[in-house]
């Protein structure tokens, strides 16, 4: 399985941007997908998460009400919507995929697949 982010780029502090993750190798509708960030000298965080189907979402509190998650199966990809964005939503953002889990997943470890990043820079 590979996953290919882009989208991420500078953007003015109240501004959007819109992540896409795009999956190869497998049937993009049976795995689990995720959204991680990683801020220079901070560890990997949660973002958000989403069901299969597309029916069920989970996200961070940080970015609850801002961000929102989705996904088009028969494009094979998953969506990050991300609104408002402040400072502190600067960061290296990754897609990852779980085609074990059968709950959502917020933690990293319960992910098998991730993609190679895609910049985000919100400057103030």
């Amino acid at each position: 399985v590979q996953l290919q982010a882009s989208g991420g780029g500078l953007v003015q502090a109240g501004g959007s941007l819109r992540l896409s993750c795009t999956a190869s190798g497998r049937t993009f509708s049976s795995f689990i997908m995720g959204w991680f960030r990683q801020a220079p000298g901070k560890e990997r965080e949660f973002v958000a998460t989403i069901s299969r189907g597309g029916d069920t979402t989970d996200y961070a509190a940080s970015v609850k009400g801002r961000f929102t998650i989705s996904r088009v199966n028969s494009k094979n990809t998953v969506y990050l919507q991300m609104n408002s964005l402040k400072p502190e939503d600067t960061a290296v953002y990754y897609c990852a995929a779980s085609i074990r889990s059968t709950i959502l997943q917020t933690r990293g470890s319960g992910y098998e697949y991730w993609g190679q990043g895609t910049l985000v820079t919100v400057s103030s």
